[in-house]
């Protein structure tokens, strides 16, 4: 599978957003991914529906609206409206009867919608929502802040998941050089980066390193 890059704007300068997303998309990069947090789920808060709308002015390329929110299923408009192309949702925050409802009502609007899940919740435990996800975020920080170190119980998750799953696998936190290469290898596909990518001297060589850190 295609192997893609999506910077974090989590570590972007927030103070000049469109120059950070046009210099990404310079590089490389695939798409962007977006890290929204309520400080309920996640000991931290970040954006909402509004700055969504002017990332969208900002940039041709999807963005992916990770929800690490508490009652997803009551945002999601907000979010498709103000511009996500893909929508993820964590397995400890939606029932399986939500997750079918949103991803059915997703569809019909040809947004994207995936599962994720934390470091401490086993990879089976979203077996049932795979046939009705488009793709996986595996988690492999503890979500909430950026620039934290890669938990290794990421890859046997990815290795677990891909034998099941033939979409998309994302992974995101800690994603470098070096743990891409292993990601890629066990089944990911979709690599998240945030300080590894907005902090690079020469983003367009990092991004090009990580996608072919498999070969």
């Amino acid at each position: 599978m295609k192997i893609k890059i999506a910077p974090s704007i989590l570590s972007a300068d927030f103070s000049d957003l469109g120059s950070e997303l046009k210099r990404m998309e310079r590089a490389g990069a695939d798409l962007f991914h977006v890290d929204v947090m309520d400080g309920h789920f996640v000991p931290n808060i970040t954006i909402g529906p509004v700055v969504v709308k002017y990332l969208r002015k900002s940039t041709r390329l999807p963005l992916d609206v990770h929800l690490m929110i508490e009652n997803p299923q009551n945002y999601v408009d907000s979010f498709v409206a103000a511009g996500s192309d893909m929508i993820t949702v964590h397995e400890e925050t939606v029932t399986l009867g939500n997750f079918k409802k949103m991803a059915s009502h997703l569809k019909r609007k040809g947004i994207k919608f995936g599962i994720s899940l934390n470091p401490p919740t086993v990879a089976r435990k979203i077996d049932k929502f795979l046939p009705f996800s488009d793709f996986v975020l595996v988690m492999s920080v503890n979500p909430g802040f950026g620039g934290q170190k890669f938990i290794p119980n990421a890859i046997p998750k990815v290795i677990y998941l891909r034998s099941k799953f033939k979409g998309d696998i994302s992974v995101d936190g800690g994603v470098n050089e070096i743990t891409a290469k292993q990601l890629i290898k066990a089944g990911a596909n979709i690599l998240v980066s945030g300080s590894y990518l907005f902090r690079s001297k020469q983003p367009k060589l990092t991004i090009e390193r990580m996608k072919n850190a498999g070969i």
